[in-house]
């Protein structure tokens, strides 16, 4: 009887022992390497799906793009308005200097007119100053190059007025430095050249005129009159030469030259 009982009793825990194990709750794989962290720690970044990095490493997030996109475009825009506020800046001085520039051409050209008023009335040395202060007041550029050769011809014409030849033939080289064709000039210096019996520029300066104009029966009749007196004063300077040179010899300047 007492083997029985002890029979039944080790049949009972070999029972538990093997029921026991099959209660307990298996451990899972998924946390089974899971380090437990402490609630005061944050917990590590995770890792994205590539490798290696965490989600933003070497990437812009949304909100990162949006920010340097509004930053690209208010720099392109406020780049933009400076260029446009540079353009309408220049552009404004522009007109203020072609507005300028006309301002003065018209000083200039009423100071002129100033002149030619003085000159008609006879009075050549204030008409004289007129002139020279129209060409003061506007400086030489392309715009002024014919009212600069018509104040340097007037004031060859004042000149030959008050008798000063060369002066008058200054002032005509002058105006046609800037107007190479102007014939008031050219004609003018002819009248000079030929008060001071310079006969062969008068009638280089004739020929000159032909040139432009070939039809210039005016000039034709000049040239043949002055050819005459151009030779005739050549003459006389060979004369004049040989007149010097005789005097030169008759001195005794020439005998040491030939002594022995």
């Amino acid at each position: 009887m007492v083997v029985v009982v002890m029979e039944q009793e080790q049949e009972q825990e070999q029972s538990q022992e093997e029921t026991t194990p099959q209660n307990l709750p298996k451990p899972n794989a998924s946390t089974s390497n899971t380090t437990l962290h402490s609630p005061s720690q944050p917990p590590p970044p995770t890792e994205n799906s590539n490798g290696g990095g965490t989600d933003s490493d070497g990437f812009e997030t949304a909100s990162e793009r949006e920010v340097s996109d509004d930053e690209e475009t208010n720099a392109t825009t406020e780049h933009h308005k400076e260029a446009a506020a540079a353009g309408e800046a220049k552009c404004q001085d522009s007109l203020n200097d072609d507005a300028s520039k006309q301002e003065t051409l018209a000083r200039a050209n009423d100071a002129k007119l100033e002149g030619n008023k003085l000159f008609g009335e006879g009075k050549y040395e204030e008409a004289l100053l007129q002139y020279e202060t129209a060409l003061h007041i506007v400086p030489e550029m392309p715009s002024s190059v014919d009212l600069h050769s018509i104040c340097y011809a007037n004031r060859a014409v004042c000149f030959m007025k008050l008798g000063k030849y060369k002066d008058t033939i200054r002032e005509c080289t002058k105006a046609l430095e800037l107007n190479p064709s102007y014939m008031k000039a050219l004609v003018r210096r002819v009248e000079a050249h030929e008060k001071l019996d310079q006969f062969e520029e008068a009638i280089a300066d004739m020929k000159n005129i032909l040139e432009l104009d070939p039809s210039n029966d005016q000039a034709k009749k000049t040239i043949h009159r002055l050819e005459p007196l151009a030779a005739e004063k050549r003459e006389k300077m060979k004369e004049e030469m040989i007149g010097k040179l005789t005097k030169y010899f008759i001195g005794g300047l020439y005998l040491p030259f030939c002594s022995f």
